[in-house]
């Protein structure tokens, strides 16, 4: 075929791909439920952290420990230590488990986040607002348990070898415990784990 032909078909073709809108060139966008989430390396995502935030808090709400409970215990919860590789927003995990089990009815929690904000509330009632309407002064509640935790990797890769993909495993655990705020027991505590192996093709894009 003709060079300056085949350039002219070529040019053709784009123009008119461009022109239909062809949906190989388009942005699109699906909306996915939370719970349907899949994955897409082998690395911890959002899927993971509401499976393992899930299973921590129902073993919680059946432990021995909280049906020995008189009342909704009052707790504290502190942020999980990241010991992975990777970026984890461990407060996503801790704020997921304390959303679920201060619904649940059988927990209370104490605002140590915000316990500045707090702070900074009360002296400004104290120099500002109604005595009638002002927020009483030294009479927050105090947590009596907290809970704290750790998320773990070990990683696998294959090594050199004549091969086609490269295999990478990751190895997780959540470790979660509550502990006893005045004796520094650790009151009751649990392991969720989870692996995921990933194939990494040589050639691609």
């Amino acid at each position: 075929m003709n060079p300056s032909l085949l350039t002219s078909v070529s040019c053709a073709s784009v123009i008119a791909l461009s022109l239909s809108g062809c949906s190989a060139f388009r942005v699109s966008t699906e909306d996915v439920k939370p719970e349907n989430l899949e994955h897409y390396r082998a690395d911890y995502d959002a899927s993971d952290m509401r499976k393992i935030t899930t299973s921590v808090v129902n073993k919680i709400l059946v432990s021995p420990f909280l049906a020995g409970q008189p009342s909704p215990p009052i707790m504290t919860i502190a942020t999980v230590e990241n010991r992975t590789r990777e970026y984890v927003d461990t407060k996503n995990l801790t704020d997921r488990m304390r959303t679920m089990l201060l619904q649940s009815g059988k927990m209370q929690f104490v605002n140590t986040a915000r316990r500045q904000d707090l702070l900074n509330e009360q002296g400004y009632q104290a120099a500002n607002a109604n005595p009638d309407q002002m927020a009483a002064i030294g009479t927050q509640a105090g947590a009596k348990y907290m809970i704290t935790g750790s998320l773990t990797q070990m990683t696998q890769e294959s090594g050199k070898q004549v091969r086609l993909s490269k295999q990478r495993l990751n190895y997780y655990k959540l470790t979660m415990e509550i502990t006893d705020l005045s004796s520094s027991l650790i009151v009751w505590t649990t392991e969720e784990e989870f692996a995921r192996n990933e194939s990494i093709p040589l050639i691609g894009w």
